[in-house]
């Protein structure tokens, strides 16, 4: 009992954020202040957005990162949260009202950079920004999180700026602009809905935060308005809870659907005569299914069994498995879609196969750097050791690897002499030691040849 005592005071006093919280009303304000948007504050915005957007556009990352470092979006969020948690409700209106104003400017200037850029292609960064996963949740909870935690703290450090560029708030507002200036719907959709995710759980690990920290809430003289103010907040809450629980259940469902489908197709299609050109995960809570178009040999029905099989194990097994295959499949997958795939698999091939030449040639670099350390002049070498050796005749060398008695003994020189007279062991050995310092060496192969004739 003594031992779960002691670690429950140790663990309190460690996580206790009593000790570093900032007074309550200087948090209250501090969040009130980066609310509103107007004068510096919206162009700060508008010049984040463009920047954001220039960054999609040619998929400059660290342009990204800097234009969510400088965005303010986050502060109206934190606002709706703070204010839902003490029954603010003057505080929740005015923050609902500033995000929207946020939202829309945000998506309206995005929306004219891309109308008017001449680079219209969507790039990697763009497309990673129109397809949440429960990831995007977790990543703006957390997030969110350490956002009030830090705000409601004296010691605040660099957390804020880090919140803003791990919830990502900018990046998909750009994009839904970029559908939007493009007549790219399901791009517009797509980004906005991950917008909308990381807006909402900012939302609710703020709410739960200030709750836990236990603020003041605000009262009311009338019993009745504040009864009144409370069934809004409620509302509120109710409202933006449950169906972001709904859709994080299904978003949970959707990834764990895609991850299982990928290990099938990659693990399970594994064939030397056909080829995959495009794949299609399709999630549906009735009717998930997998869609894969294929060229090359046929496969038989018994193969086909065989696979669908098999999908049970990756618990696919209500999961419908269409395979189009043979000179169909041209009808239905266009030519581009070909192309593309089988360049990608083309580049991916030859791309290992530098890999492993560069890795060849960077040993062989290695070798011949290492070598060309110890190279020296013959002649030099030889006058060297005539003086310390009189009895030496002839002298050559070669470095490299050699194999001696079944052994490979790399790096070493094999030292090739003739004697007059024949040198003693003694001297042999002595000879092989000062080589070994002279040269650098850690092997020297000492070949003598036949005794010269006098």
């Amino acid at each position: 009992m003594d031992f779960f005592q002691a670690s429950y005071r140790f663990l309190k006093d460690r996580l206790s954020l009593e000790n570093i919280k900032e007074q309550e009303a200087e948090t209250i304000e501090s969040v009130k202040r980066n609310v509103d948007f107007k004068g510096a504050n919206l162009w700060i915005l508008i010049f984040a957005i463009l920047l954001a957007s220039v960054g999609l556009n040619v998929n400059a990352t660290a342009v990204i990162i800097g234009a969510m470092l400088i965005s303010p979006l986050m502060g109206p969020i934190m606002g709706l949260g703070l204010g839902a948690a003490i029954n603010d409700f003057a505080l929740v209106k005015r923050s609902g009202k500033n995000l929207l104003i946020a939202t829309l400017i945000s998506i309206v200037t995005s929306a004219f950079y891309f109308f008017l850029t001449p680079l219209s292609e969507a790039q990697s960064e763009l497309l990673s920004r129109v397809s949440p996963s429960i990831w995007d949740v977790l990543i703006a909870f957390f997030g969110g999180m350490a956002g009030i935690v830090a705000g409601s703290s004296r010691e605040k450090g660099n957390v804020i700026p880090g919140v803003a560029i791990a919830t990502a708030l900018m990046p998909p507002l750009c994009t839904a602009g970029y559908g939007l200036a493009t007549g790219q719907m399901w791009y517009f959709l797509g980004a906005f809905y991950l917008y909308f995710i990381n807006t909402v759980f900012i939302f609710i690990s703020t709410f739960i935060v200030i709750r836990l920290l236990q603020y003041d809430r605000v009262t009311f003289v009338d019993p009745a308005r504040e009864k009144k103010v409370k069934r809004y907040i409620f509302i509120l809450v109710f409202i933006t809870v449950i169906p972001s629980s709904i859709m994080a259940y299904f978003i949970v469902n959707k990834t764990i659907f895609n991850r299982n489908a990928s290990q099938f197709v990659t693990q399970e299609f594994v064939l030397s005569n056909t080829q995959i050109i495009q794949k299609n995960f399709l999630y549906d809570r009735k009717f998930p299914r997998i869609e894969l178009y294929l060229i090359g040999e046929r496969l038989t029905e018994q193969t086909m069994a065989n696979i669908r099989s098999k999908m049970k194990q990756y618990r696919l097994e209500n999961v419908e498995l269409y395979v189009r295959q043979g000179a169909s499949t041209l009808d239905e997958v266009d030519m581009a879609t070909i192309k593309t795939t089988l360049v990608e698999d083309l580049y991916e091939k030859n791309n290992q196969l530098l890999l492993e030449k560069e890795a060849q040639i960077h040993r062989l670099r290695d070798s011949v750097e290492w070598f060309e350390k110890r190279e020296w002049h013959v002649d030099e070498l030889f006058k060297e050791m005539k003086v310390l050796f009189p009895k030496l005749h002839s002298l050559s060398f070669k470095q490299g690897n050699f194999y001696q008695n079944d052994s490979l003994i790399p790096h070493s020189c094999l030292v090739v002499t003739s004697f007059s007279p024949k040198a003693t062991d003694n001297e042999k050995k002595t000879m092989v030691e000062w080589l070994k310092v002279r040269t650098g060496f850690a092997e020297i192969i000492l070949w003598e040849k036949m005794e010269p004739p006098r």
